[in-house]
């Protein structure tokens, strides 16, 4: 009981008990901090995974993107050059086949040479401790460092040393954004990791203790001298001979990055393909899980639209006024679809994605002015109209009791037929047909084709609402396609890196419209290109059948020209970023449409002359034949001369009053 009395102990004895309690709560702290920094299974098999890159492929499953947080390449050993191996223990770890992860002599040994060299030309760290570093962090605690050892001792057992060897030059940092040997020998040189000179090899070494301050690209004169370093290191250790020292120090090294060259072309389309994988899967996943992503992107009709949007807005500069107070540029915007997949071919936003990465293809709502006058006669070929069809009372106001009127610059008569007036572009002829078919039933086909938010006025007939290039290109798609639509799509699938398909896009698409229609709008569409405002087409060499529109807005602000082969649907606009006269008299049949033929002749080179088919519902008018009577509106004359009579009675036409004409009842 005299041991517990605290008073009957002598101060020495106070003294040795302090001292061993402080001893057993050290040893406590310490064994916890053994104990908590070992790591577990889990993080030494995450270890071995490294962020890829996500590759972007384009339609015929060619590598044409890539994004990434960091530039990164990885490779086996066996794909690194001997000279970079040895010149990496050298001056890094001369004795790592020798240590199991933790080296008490290259810590007394890198002092020495640090004095030698008049630098630090050693660290005191192994490569495996270096290695362990990138995962527990580079806090100076005592922590962290006991967490290191423990880590670089479980890697030493688990992993062989030239697999630890291969995870170092892979996961190394070697300046620049460059990750891994095989990426810093390609942003640096130009060349494989394999392929090094003793010369290479050695700057690349040389950079590894402090990337920032001796990369080549920073300062040449630093990373030269660093490389004499790793040189007198490599001598010192026997890796290379006095004469191979002396070449490779009077060798001159060439900077080339062959591996971050701008990208050629397809910045627009890249830049949404990573919007939506980021909305998708998330910015690290897009940047960091080496996702394989299949896209619909067709190169040689991506540059074909980059070169004739380039070579339109040069000739288009040439004509417009100089000195303005504003100074910003003139943009344009074209898309390519294919109708019956949605699959985007070709993706332009804007003249310099560098100067304005905005996306005016797939982002920008403008008025389309005559463009939308298709749709406008779909509605009435719905509703029973044929192409030869009169629109009459044109030299009368389009809306009775209304004091609006529409300019038409196109027309003079008092009658046209349908083909003529949407070849012709006649205002006052849509608005008529419009006022004929219904405001009401017009707005609620035309929001068939995917037009939201339009206006309920008679003016829509002229294109007063707001569409994207896109969106009017994919439904012009519609008079191709047999009157369907299938959504635009610029991803086909996404596989992740162990091959498991993430996503996958269904190609859904929707009936607009009957199929003869389809047809019947087609073909007067291909006569605005034969004969018509979008005429200057041909002048571009493009010579396939084709259909399309030109519009035009209020003050000459936009010019539009949407058209389509029965392969591909493009859409081009013109105009300023904040809408203002582009040039007095600049009609989209000289702006627009000589965009649309250039890119059209380059994107059908090799075509055949194909038109779109003949529908199931049309066939030649066999009372024609026999010299019977056909009524107008049972007969169709399509632009070839051939008549055909749909099978389906149109439903028979009955006057209507003003309210019935403006609201569609």
């Amino acid at each position: 009981m005299a041991l517990l009395n605290l008073r009957t102990w002598t101060p020495a004895v106070r003294l040795l008990m302090a001292a061993m309690t402080v001893a057993i709560a050290a040893f406590a702290w310490v064994f916890y901090l053994l104990v908590s920094g070992m790591p577990g299974r889990d993080e030494l098999r995450a270890f071995r995974l490294m962020p890829s890159a996500t590759i972007l492929y384009d339609i015929s499953d060619r590598a044409v993107f890539a994004i990434a947080r960091e530039h990164r390449i990885e490779v086996p050993l066996a794909e690194v050059s001997p000279n970079l191996i040895k010149a990496v223990i050298a001056v890094e770890d001369r004795r790592f086949f020798d240590h199991d992860g933790f080296d008490p002599i290259r810590i007394a040994g890198s002092a020495l040479a640090d004095l030698r060299a008049g630098e630090a030309a050693q660290g005191g760290s192994t490569i495996t401790q270096q290695l362990a570093r990138q995962s527990v962090g580079r806090q100076k605690t005592l922590r962290r460092k006991v967490k290191e050892l423990l880590f670089a001792a479980q890697l030493e057992r688990h992993f062989t040393k030239n697999e630890i060897l291969e995870l170092y030059l892979n996961k190394v940092y070697f300046g620049d954004g460059l990750y891994g040997a095989e990426a810093a020998a390609r942003g640096f040189f130009g060349k494989h990791a394999s392929e090094l000179s003793l010369a290479e090899a050695a700057l690349l070494a040389g950079l590894l203790k402090a990337p920032s301050n001796y990369a080549p690209t920073v300062s040449t004169e630093k990373a030269q001298a660093r490389q004499g370093v790793v040189l007198r290191a490599m001598r010192e250790a026997r890796a290379i001979t006095a004469a191979e020292y002396t070449q490779a120090l009077a060798t001159d090294v060439t900077i080339r990055d062959g591996l971050r060259a701008p990208e050629a072309f397809g910045q627009y389309f890249k830049a949404e393909v990573r919007r939506q994988l980021v909305e998708r899967f998330g910015a690290v996943r897009v940047s960091e899980g080496g996702l394989q992503v299949y896209t619909t992107i067709d190169p040689a009709m991506q540059r074909a639209a980059e070169a004739a949007v380039a070579a339109s807005l040069a000739e288009i500069d040439r004509t417009l006024a100089k000195g303005r107070a504003d100074n910003a540029p003139l943009q344009a915007a074209l898309v390519a679809i294919d109708p019956a997949t949605g699959g985007v071919r070709a993706l332009v936003g804007g003249r310099d994605f560098t100067a304005s990465s905005y996306d005016r293809a797939m982002l920008a709502r403008r008025q389309p002015g005559s463009a939308f006058k298709p749709f406008i006669y779909a509605a009435a070929v719905e509703s029973g109209y044929g192409p030869d069809d009169t629109i009459d009372d044109l030299d009368e106001p389009a809306v009775a009791n209304v004091a609006w009127d529409p300019d038409d610059e196109h027309l003079e008569d008092g009658s046209v037929t349908l083909r003529d007036g949407l070849r012709l572009s006649s205002n006052r002829a849509a608005v008529r047909l419009l006022g004929q078919v219904g405001l009401g039933k017009t707005l609620r086909a035309a929001r068939a084709f995917g037009f939201d938010d339009l206006p309920n006025v008679p003016s829509v007939a002229l294109g007063s609402g707001e569409v994207t290039l896109t969106a009017i290109t994919s439904a012009y798609g519609a008079f191709a396609n047999g009157g369907a639509i299938t959504p635009p799509s610029l991803i086909r699938r996404v596989v992740d890196a162990d091959g498991v398909v993430l996503f996958a896009a269904a190609e859904t698409s929707r009936q607009v419209i009957r199929p003869i229609t389809a047809y019947l709008m087609a073909d007067m569409l291909r006569g605005v290109i034969d004969a018509g405002t979008g005429s200057a087409a041909r002048r571009y060499g493009f010579t396939l059948p084709a259909g399309g529109k030109t519009g035009t807005t209020n003050d000459y602000k936009d010019a539009w020209f949407v058209g389509f082969t029965p392969s591909v649907a493009a859409g081009v606009w013109i105009g300023f970023d904040q809408p203002r006269t582009i040039r007095r008299g600049g009609y989209a049949s000289e702006l627009a449409v000589p965009l649309w033929g250039r890119f059209m002749k380059a994107a059908t080179r090799g075509d055949k002359p194909a038109w779109v088919k003949r529908p199931a519902g049309a066939n030649r008018d066999a009372r024609l034949a026999r010299g019977e009577p056909v009524a107008v509106e049972d007969r169709v004359i399509t632009g070839d001369g051939v008549v055909l009579v749909a099978e389906q009675e149109p439903p028979k036409k009955k006057k209507k009053g003003f309210w019935g004409r403006i609201f569609g009842r």
